[in-house]
């Protein structure tokens, strides 16, 4: 396992020692979440849970119905 050394300001620090302790998570972990979050190839499980949830919204077919025509290209 690799190692990081980074160097913060106070400031952000101290929002980044409350943040972890609010997960529950060590410093070490919290901030090895929050990078694997950040390069994940994935959506994550909240957002495929989304799928469905609203009962009325269009289908792709209902959205292009009324798309309208396209212009003319310019000639050349």
């Amino acid at each position: 396992m690799g190692q990081v050394t980074i160097y913060l300001e106070k400031d952000i620090e101290q929002k980044m020692v409350d943040a972890a302790k609010s997960a529950h998570l060590s410093k070490s972990k919290w901030i090895a979440k929050l990078i694997q979050d950040k390069v994940a190839n994935e959506w994550p499980q909240s957002v495929a849970e989304l799928a469905g949830s609203w009962e009325d919204f269009p289908t792709i077919g209902e959205i292009r119905h009324d798309g309208g025509k396209d212009l003319d290209r310019e000639g050349l």
